[in-house]
């Protein structure tokens, strides 16, 4: 069984999330726990306003809302809702919400039995609940017990068994038309935004357009960029944002700009141990090996390392993002070094040849820019203004190089002075024998 728990600052958001999967038809409120009546026998605004009620009690309190979700593999979906209820009393009991009011959702939206626990954190007598390491201490307490108790499959044992799968998180990849698009967008963000180390807003995109999601600011001028607004939005198979964008404060965890900016600070530093390893598996492949960067991507997808290539209009690559999902990090090309930008790895990988195609003589020790002008290569050059090009035919160069390498001819000829003086003396000589 696998934890994970979550506050937030406002319950109507964790209430709604659950209940709208609820009204769709992928997920069933199966039971409730310190409240007067059954689940079954309650409208919402029973179910909320119980919740709310003790709120009242102490309004100091502004991460009030508690959401918790039980995970099992699986092998497990022989379990009854009665088992998952049972499960989630001694869960509530043993990590101090054993008197707190709460909700058991069971959901069917992915491929391994889950439910969902809603609570409070105000005590009946007004009094905070203090969570402070509650993941790390009782939640793991919990965990051990009710595995031995029921019979589960060990977390730990099973958390081994999948270090070797380098798959992506379980998020279902979004269809645009074929699942509802909030909802899936939601569950994407759930299974990104909390789990990976990303520093800045293209590295998020990296990860999140695997599963065809985008965040987006918006251009310049518009409204959503000039008051710090954030949509997210799905994209179809060729990466173009479809349908009708959704902003960022609809989702019940409002994973707005100002969110993701204090994760960007606090992801800084826990992603500074995992450099070595892209680094390492990147040297290993390049080192003494002539590889293509197609074949260098694919070698690091084997090892659970994506390769986000950032390209413009013409098809020239400008950036490079690597996902670890082994370590949940996320680098920018430059971040890790020099040597791993996206202009260095090109340079260090065996370019591309298309079949049939002859380079031109000695054309691997020649330096990149030096290439001759061709009609097929003005767009490249409008690309790179600077580059220097040379028009004058191989030929002709050789010819020229050859001219100016060979020695020195040797030559007949005096100035004009010195044949003068010659005839001057002989003059002379006439003049004395005379």
């Amino acid at each position: 069984m696998v934890t994970v728990i979550k506050t937030g600052q406002s319950i109507h958001r964790i209430f709604n999330y659950n209940e709208n999967k609820v009204k769709v038809g992928v997920a069933e409120c199966i039971g409730a726990g310190n409240y007067p009546i059954d689940s079954d026998k309650m409208s919402l605004s029973m179910k909320l306003n119980r919740f709310l009620k003790q709120l009242e009690l102490n309004e100091n309190v502004t991460r009030n809302s508690v959401h918790i979700s039980l995970n099992f593999p699986p092998s497990e979906s022989h379990l009854s809702k009665e088992n998952l209820l049972v499960i989630a009393e001694s869960y509530m009991e043993k990590i101090g919400f054993g008197k707190q009011p709460y909700l058991v959702y069971q959901h069917h939206d992915a491929g391994h039995p889950h439910i969902h626990l809603v609570s409070i954190k105000v005590r009946p007598d007004g009094s905070r609940i203090d969570m402070n390491n509650i993941g790390r201490n009782q939640s793991e307490q919990a965990r051990k017990a009710i595995e031995k108790e029921f019979g589960l499959v060990n977390a730990e044992a099973q958390k081994k068994q999948e270090q070797y799968r380098l798959n992506p998180v379980s998020a279902a990849k979004v269809m645009y038309g074929k699942s509802q698009t909030k909802m899936a967008i939601q569950n994407v963000l759930e299974a990104v935004l909390k789990q990976y180390r990303y520093t800045s807003l293209p590295e998020l995109n990296a990860v999140l357009k695997q599963y065809n999601v985008i965040a987006e600011r918006g251009s310049e001028n518009s409204r959503v960029y000039q008051h710090n607004g954030l949509l997210y939005r799905i994209l179809d198979a060729e990466g173009n944002p479809i349908g009708v964008p959704i902003k960022a404060s609809l989702f019940y965890n409002n994973p707005n700009l100002k969110f993701l900016e204090e994760k960007f600070i606090e992801n800084e530093a826990k992603g500074m141990p995992h450099k070595a390893r892209i680094k390492n598996a990147i040297d290993l492949l390049l080192t003494g090996k002539k590889v293509t960067l197609q074949n260098l991507i694919k070698a690091l997808e084997k090892q659970g390392i994506h390769i986000a290539l950032r390209q413009n209009s013409t098809g020239l690559i400008y950036g490079i993002t690597y996902v670890d999902h082994q370590t949940k990090c996320v680098f920018n090309g430059s971040v890790l070094g020099k040597q791993y930008s996206a202009k260095a790895i090109q340079e260090r990988c065996q370019p591309k040849t298309v079949p049939g195609q002859k380079l031109p003589p000695h054309s691997a020790q020649e330096p990149i820019g030096l290439q001759p002008q061709t009609k097929a290569g003005e767009a490249e050059t409008k690309a790179h203004p600077n580059a220097l090009q040379i028009t004058t035919p191989f030929k002709e160069i050789e010819n020229l190089l050859d001219t100016l390498m060979q020695p020195e001819q040797a030559s007949n000829y005096l100035p004009y002075q010195l044949k003068r003086k010659k005839k001057r003396r002989r003059r002379k000589n006439l003049n004395n024998n005379q």
